[in-house]
Order: C-alpha cells, then structure tokens, then sequence
C-alpha cells in the first residue's frame, strides 16, 4: 500500500539557533622580544608554559624566556601567554613591533617589551590608549631620575598625559612588572566572585626594592608602583594603579563589561530575524544588556549602593541601585523622525555601581583599665 507524507498535514522545519558570537578572554599576555625563533611572519605563537618554547629552541638566557618564567609563576597561574616578535633584521621600531604584534593576533589584552626603555615606553602608550580591542601595557623602568621624581621622567610624563592603559613598575630587577601582568591574567578567570586588585600581591621570583619612604612617597606622587618588604614579613606590589591613577583592575573589568555588553547586542542583531522598533524592541535590548551586568555584579565587580553621580533620566543623584546597575532608555515615542527612518534604538544608558576594594585600614584601639 503507497502511502502519503505527513508534512502535507503537519509541517515541521528545525531552526538551529546560531552559534553565540565567541567572546574574547581577557587572561592572555603577550611578550615582545627580538629573538629569532618566531619568524617575522608568524609574528606571534602561543605558549602554555615556559617549556613548551624551549621545545622552540629558546634558550633560558634569552629575555623572553626569562619573562615568561615569571609570568608563569606567578599564583594564580595564568594558561598561557603569546610570545611576539620584534624583527630587528631591519628598522622595524617597537611600537611597530608591538602593532605588527595586534594585526596578527587580537586575543591578547596585555602587552610587555622585554627590556623597553623611555623613547620605547613613550612611543608604545599612546597607541595602546587608542588600539582596538581594548588592551593594557605593562612596562618596568630603573630609571634613577623615577626613583628620585626629576621632572620629564617617564612616568611624570605618562601622568601628564593621563594615559588610563599603561602601568609602570620601578624595578632594578629585569622585566618585574611581567610578573604582576601574570599574576593579572591568571587571576582574571570571569568566575563567580573572582574580581580582584593588584594592590599588595606578591611577585613571585621579584626581589623587592630597599626604597626609603621618602622615595615611597615620590612613587606614589607619580602614580608609579613598585615592590617593597613590609614588616619584614610582606613582600607587596603597590599600587596597582596606571598612569592617570586609575585601578587597574577598574580597567579591566570596565573593558571586559563593554565587551560583553557589545557582544550580547551584536548576537541579539544577527540571532533574531528583526528587532522591533517600539517598546518591545528596546525591552529586548534591555534583556541582552542585562546579562553581562549580571556577570559583573555575579564576578564582584559591581554592587549595590547609592548612586552620586550626576543624575540620568529618572534615576536621581542618592537614589539606591539595588542590583548595581540600572539600564535606562529614553522613550521610543520621542524619537526623532530621523532616527525612526535610519532605524537606530534611543539612546540606552547603563549606570553602574562599582563595588571598590578596601586597600587601607585605620583602627584605634581604645583601652579602659
């Protein structure tokens, strides 16, 4: 007996929803050096440990070995690290190095030159502060006239600028601050409760500078950091901070919040067949943007607390954000004609409450006999 298909009654079509658009870590630094085992073409390989680049012929007295040795001690331990080439065959400069290090690899966020001096750290800042994607550059000077605050040192001069991507240690040992850049990108797992600062950690391998507390505080007058013994028991990092003064892990996680709030747009565009331009439209809107502030709050990044800044919309200076964040849009009915035909949202305002972190304690103990 012939028989007839059922899709002539009941019709069925399986929709694979698409495939969310891969977000980019925020946990891989990259190591400039001039060695030769990395071509100038490749440019730039990754690494899971040091080892894995003797394998590629490194030698451990080479710079970059040497720096990714400290970058994988550091605790937490970050996965990997990405080894880029500065090719000095010719006169190719260390900001073109380091460019030429972003156009062939956009995963990395922090970036290190083994053995940068001034003209090189001056030269690679301002393109950092502008690159896309977001990134951080770390670099270590021993610079006398930083440890003695002259005017036009290095980091007077990146503080001038208000350069908010690079972050400067004072070290005399080689390449220490690639040590706090390891411990940054091991410690930035996104996880639940995992947000953190770089103000008294450790260095692993570093040896803290013998610095007076005058030249502490010429340090921190220069929004420098450096690695000092407290108490004779506490080797710390301080301050964790850039050069316009700004935490670094402010940075950080503000960079990793416009990334995923970007991306879970961009998915939402691209997954549906169309965003309606009313109400439910910009509600939609508000769901995609909701869940990465829901991952920062979940990380520690933000937190509930009253909201001082100037106010938006509705939401007043002194009122309390509740969640941590608050997303306000103005009204889709106000739009303009313009943007109506041009098919562009209104305006989407994110406010968000930080959480901070307490770095200084003041207690007075009071007795009574």
């Amino acid at each position: 007996m012939s028989t007839l298909p059922l899709s002539d009654i009941v019709d069925i079509s399986v929709v694979v929803s698409p495939v969310a658009t891969i977000r980019s870590g925020f946990n891989l630094g990259l190591i400039v050096g001039s060695s030769t085992h990395i071509t100038a073409s490749d440019r730039v390989k990754l690494y899971t440990s040091a080892d894995g680049m003797i394998a590629d012929g490194f030698t451990v007295s080479e710079a970059e070995y040497k720096a990714a040795d400290l970058y994988f001690r550091q605790i937490p331990k970050p996965s990997k690290v990405a080894i880029g080439r500065w090719d000095k065959t010719g006169s190719e400069t260390a900001l073109q190095a380091v460019a030429a290090c972003r156009a062939k690899n956009t995963d990395w966020y922090a970036c290190y030159l083994c053995g940068a001096v001034k003209a090189d750290i001056l030269a690679i800042a301002p393109y950092i502060e502008v690159v896309e994607p977001d990134s951080a550059f770390f670099y270590t000077t021993a610079d006398a006239d930083v440890l003695a605050g002259t005017a036009g040192n290095v980091m007077l001069t990146l503080k001038a600028a208000g350069y908010m991507r690079t972050i400067g240690q004072y070290s005399t040992y080689q390449d220490a601050a690639v040590s706090i850049m390891g411990y940054a990108m091991g410690a930035n797992t996104g996880l639940a409760n995992t947000a953190y600062t770089l103000a008294h950690k450790k260095e692993i391998g570093v040896i803290p500078e013998d610095m007076t507390p005058v030249q502490v505080t010429l340090m921190k007058e220069q929004n420098g950091n450096y690695y000092v013994n407290r108490g004779n028991t506490y080797n710390l990092f301080q301050q964790g901070i850039m050069a316009n003064g700004m935490p670094f892990d402010e940075i950080i996680n503000l960079d990793m919040l416009k990334n995923d709030i970007q991306i879970a747009v961009m998915d939402l565009l691209t997954g549906i067949s169309k965003i309606p331009q009313n109400e439910g439209g910009v509600t939609l809107l508000i769901s995609a943007i909701t869940e990465p502030c829901e991952s920062a709050l979940n990380r520690g990044f933000l937190s509930p607390g009253v909201w001082n800044a100037a106010s938006i919309l509705n939401l007043n200076t002194g009122d309390t954000l509740s969640k941590g964040y608050l997303i306000l849009t103005e009204s889709i009915d106000s739009q303009s004609e313009t943007d109506r035909t041009n098919r562009i949202a209104p305006p989407i305002y994110v406010c968000v409450k930080l959480a901070g972190a307490i770095e200084f304690v003041a207690i007075q103990i009071n007795v009574n006999r």
